[in-house]
């Protein structure tokens, strides 16, 4: 049965320079939050916000947007509509002005509520550019979907729930959307160290960037934070939609950092790198919404924790960290290599998509008889000797399709292995092989 699709063009409360969201066909089959992140990233990744540079109308844009949704949300905003602006000196002696956006949901508890949970998820993005096609210029928009629209509207799903259940928050939590974060996070810096008075009183932070990949994976990354390590523990031993995978190594840098650096306790929670990081096709077509409401059921119930539980201690010692990676030495996760494996010179898994999997994947006829079509998740182990091992079906749409990817990655050549500190180790790859039936002209 087809899904009745119906066209639709909200007006958004933007104040002074208010606009429509993109028009946009919505399943009614979706869930209400799927269809709001659908909207929310979906303009804020739009061409309208020409990737929302630092210090450009799009970022202010964007600013606008993000106050006005968690206003509408409930929480108290800290600052005007357009944000907190601050100034960052350039080489070429001009300044950048950006802006911070941030909210509040205050705790109840009398003793714990002047204590806050940072939730963090970056506003800006890398632009737009001009370049030269057959010699006529042409605008290439870098829109930043997955980097940082995804985690954009995830915080705003989490602003909405936390402040229904505030009842629950013995902390209170502050939700905040920095500018200019890709300039060495300076809107972070700005709010912990000019901006923000009770900086001093921020207990943990947890952030949201490039979550919008689920399929490929969920980690956190903590610094090997002893205490920190414990809560993301303590929740997987209970029953989630989705968990993550604790990593010892920085997936990238961000926001986190900041926090880290005035020795708050921090949390960033990320999908992995993906292959359109960075580029004009990090689009909203890209996003995992399915995945991405499954992870805001998880942040949702490890911020309630951390809002509820015991501070935090600070611990980046290095016995800590060691300890930690004790426990993982058995297989480490292929983003967490220092050196990543390689299949036929590339480090890019997907090219070991394009030069093997697809090179030699027949479509099962059986498949192609029942018009059955999707994707097969599949996780393998890449040894130290560079052999492909441990290949199993983590998603599946059939067991026919299944079938299939796990023969042809199972009869991978060899990879160069991945190495952690100059020893060669065990790596975990997760891709997505894809099945898709054309369509007769």
């Amino acid at each position: 049965m087809r899904r009745l699709l119906i066209l639709l063009a909200i007006l958004l409360p933007l104040g002074a320079g208010a606009q429509y969201k993109t028009p946009a066909y919505t399943d009614l089959s979706e869930s209400e939050m799927v269809r709001a992140m659908k909207e929310d990233a979906g303009y804020l990744a739009s061409a309208a916000l020409e990737g929302r540079a630092a210090g450009s109308e799009g970022e202010l844009d964007a600013a606008r947007y993000m106050s006005s949704r968690l206003k509408e949300a409930g929480a108290d905003l800290l600052y005007g509509e357009d944000g907190d602006l601050f100034g960052l000196h350039q080489e070429s002696g001009d300044t950048l002005r950006s802006r911070n956006v941030a909210a509040f949901i205050p705790g109840y508890d009398s003793k714990l509520r002047n204590n806050y949970i940072v939730v963090c998820a970056r506003l800006d993005n890398m632009g737009s550019s001009v370049v030269n096609v057959n010699g006529e210029p042409v605008q290439k928009i870098y829109y930043g979907a997955n980097g940082n629209a995804s985690g954009l509207a995830m915080l705003l799903q989490l602003a909405e729930r936390l402040k229904t259940n505030q009842v629950l928050l013995k902390r209170s939590v502050i939700l905040l959307a920095p500018g200019a974060s890709l300039k060495d996070g300076a809107g972070s810096w700005y709010f912990l160290h000019r901006s923000f008075s009770a900086a001093d009183k921020i207990d943990a932070m947890v952030e949201l960037n490039m979550l919008g990949t689920g399929s490929a994976g969920f980690y956190a990354y903590t610094g090997s934070n002893a205490d920190m390590n414990r809560t993301v523990t303590f929740l997987s031993n209970t029953l989630q939609p989705v968990q993550p995978k604790l990593v010892p190594a920085e997936p990238c840098p961000s926001d986190h950092r900041i926090f880290y650096d005035a020795r708050i306790p921090s949390v960033m929670f990320t999908t992995g790198m993906y292959p359109e990081y960075n580029s004009e096709r990090d689009t909203p077509s890209i996003l995992e919404y399915d995945w991405m409401e499954r992870e805001v059921e998880y942040l949702y119930n490890f911020i309630v924790a951390l809002a509820g539980g015991a501070k935090p201690e600070f611990d980046p010692s290095e016995a800590a960290k060691e300890l930690y990676l004790e426990g993982k030495r058995g297989v480490i996760a292929y983003y967490d290599c220092d050196v990543k494996p390689t299949f036929l010179g590339s480090s890019d898994p997907a090219e070991f998509l394009k030069k093997w999997v697809y090179v030699y994947l027949k479509y099962p006829q059986e498949a192609v008889r029942q018009g059955i079509q999707g994707r097969v998740l599949v996780d393998f182990v890449i040894d130290e000797k560079g052999h492909v091992t441990d290949v199993r079906a983590v998603k599946s749409s059939h067991p026919l399709l299944e079938e299939e990817a796990l023969r042809v990655i199972k009869a991978s050549p060899d990879w160069k292995p991945g190495r952690v500190r100059g020893q060669k180790v065990k790596s975990e790859v997760s891709l997505n092989v894809e099945f898709r039936l054309e369509k007769k002209k």
